[in-house]
C-alpha cells in the first residue's frame, strides 16, 4: 500500500525493486539553522564567513574543498587521523596540502563533545571537542555518514528487516531474504556510488525478468569530487603491501606534460602500479584536474587484464591528461629495469 497526503492506493507487482537511497544519519545537532546536514546545506541563501566540517567523509571533505576555493574560512574536524582511508595515501597527502594552500585547517583525531549556539555578540556556533579546544563558526555542517532511508517502509510487513543503518541486505543477484523483493543503490550499503548504483538497479531488473547477465565488474571507478578531483580504479599501495603483492609504481606528474602547463594545474599527478613479475596493472590513482574522466583509460585496461605493455606500446593524443599514461609507464619502466 502507498499512502500520500492521506490518500492510499494499493499496488502489486510480480517482483519489487526497493531504491529509496538514504538521508543523513543522525548526529550531534542543535536546533538552529546554523547547524545543517548535507541536505540542509543546499538550502543557504549567504555564505558564512567561517565554516566548520564535522565529519571528513567524501561529502564533507567535497563541501569543504568548496568552501574553502571560495575563500572562506573552514575548518573540519574528525576523530579520524586519516580521512578518505579507502584512497591512496598519497592521493589524500595531495588533496590536504591543496586544501591548506586555500586555507583550510584540519583537527584530525580530534571528537566533539557537543554544539552550542551562542546569540552574543552575533549568532554563531561553538563546538566543543573532547580535547578541551574550543571552535566557533557562522555554519556548521555535521556529516555522520548516510543510512538507508528505509524508516518509513514498513519493512516488517513485508517480511524484512533492515539493519541498525536502515539498510537491506541482498545477495549476489540483488535479491533480499523474500525472494521477489530486490534492493539495489545506498539502500543495501558499499559503495554508496551513482555509477554502481545504477548498474546494480540494471542487474536486478534483469534477474527479476530472467535475463542472463555477467555480475558487475570488480573493478569501478571511485570520484571525489573535491577541489581537486581524485579518482581511483584498483588497489591503492597501502592495500597492495598489506598482502605482499609485489608492485611498482609509475607517476606522472601534471607539470610534465603540455596539457597540464595549458590548464595551470602544476601539482596533479596520474600513478599507475603495475605487479613486479608479470607487469599487470593492479590501480590507477589520479588526483588534479580532470582525475575523473582520466581515470576511465586505465579502467578499461584494468578490466581487460592489460598492464606496461600496453602503455609502452600506444600513442596518445598529443596534448592531452591522456598523456600522462605514457609517462607513467615509462617512469614503471625505468625502475623495474
Amino acid at each position: 500500500m502507498v499512502v500520500k497526503d492521506g490518500r492510499s492506493k494499493v499496488v502489486t507487482s510480480d517482483n519489487i525493486l526497493i531504491a529509496v537511497g538514504s538521508l543523513p544519519a543522525p548526529g550531534l545537532f542543535a536546533e538552529s539553522d546554523l547547524v545543517v546536514t548535507s541536505d540542509e546545506l543546499l538550502q543557504i541563501t549567504s555564505l558564512p564567513r567561517r565554516f566548520a566540517m564535522v565529519g571528513a567523509g567524501v561529502i564533507g571533505i567535497e563541501y569543504a574543498s568548496m568552501f574553502a576555493a571560495l575563500g572562506i574560512d573552514v575548518t573540519v574536524v574528525d576523530k579520524r587521523s586519516r580521512p578518505l582511508e579507502f584512497l591512496d595515501e598519497e592521493l589524500v597527502d595531495e588533496l590536504l596540502h591543496q586544501m591548506r594552500n586555500m586555507g583550510a585547517t584540519f583537527r584530525l583525531g580530534e571528537a566533539v563533545e557537543r554544539l552550542e549556539v551562542v546569540e552574543n555578540p552575533s549568532q554563531r556556533v561553538v563546538i566543543f571537542l573532547e580535547s578541551g579546544k574550543r571552535l566557533v563558526s557562522d555554519l556548521t555542517l555535521f556529516s555522520a555518514g548516510r543510512q538507508g532511508a528505509t524508516d518509513r517502509l514498513n519493512l516488517p510487513a513485508a517480511g524484512l528487516k533492515a539493519d541498525g543503518r536502515g539498510r537491506l541486505t541482498v545477495d549476489r543477484a540483488y535479491r533480499t531474504n523474500v525472494s521477489h523483493i530486490f534492493a539495489a543503490g545506498d539502500v543495501i550499503g558499499f559503495p554508496s556510488l551513482a555509477t554502481t548504483s545504477a548498474e546494480q538497479g540494471r542487474l536486478a531488473a534483469c534477474t527479476a525478468f530472467d535475463i542472463d547477465t555477467d555480475p558487475m565488474a570488480p573493478h569501478f571507478p571511485i570520484g571525489i569530487y573535491a577541489i581537486p578531483e581524485m579518482s581511483a580504479v584498483g588497489e591503492p599501495e597501502h592495500v597492495l603491501t598489506a598482502r605482499k603483492v609485489p608492485y611498482e609504481s609509475g607517476v606522472t606528474r601534471y607539470r610534465e606534460i603540455a596539457r597540464g602547463h595549458i590548464m595551470g594545474d602544476d601539482s596533479g599527478f596520474l600513478k599507475m602500479l603495475f605487479h613486479r613479475e608479470n607487469h599487470r596493472l593492479l590501480g590507477v590513482h589520479a588526483v588534479g584536474t580532470g582525475a575523473t574522466e582520466l581515470i576511465h583509460i586505465g579502467q578499461a585496461v584494468l578490466g581487460l587484464g592489460g598492464g606496461l605493455e600496453y602503455f609502452l606500446s600506444t600513442a596518445f593524443n598529443y596534448p592531452t591528461l591522456a598523456e600522462c599514461y605514457k609517462v607513467a609507464a615509462l617512469d614503471a619502466f625505468n625502475k623495474l629495469a
